[in-house]
């Protein structure tokens, strides 16, 4: 199983497993809109020593905008 490690917007820091080592995009869900990342580089710890497969997704879009604070509690 290879690992997707995900760099910027609000899934910063994140890792989550990869169904396919081919996938070049992942759109996941976020709070109440959908987050888009796509791949950067190839897939890296290939080899059957060196840890688990991963690969570096960067943060392109979203659905909708992102608000922390929909009902404007935090003033």
């Amino acid at each position: 199983m290879a690992i997707a490690r995900l760099h910027g917007g609000p899934l910063d820091g994140q890792v989550l497993p990869l169904d396919d080592e081919a996938q070049s995009t992942l759109i996941l869900p976020y709070s109440e809109t959908q987050v888009v990342y796509e791949r950067a580089g190839a897939l890296q710890n290939t080899g059957e020593a060196d840890g688990p497969t991963s690969s570096d997704f960067h943060y392109v879009e979203s659905e909708d905008d992102i608000d922390p604070d929909p009902d404007g509690r935090d003033e």
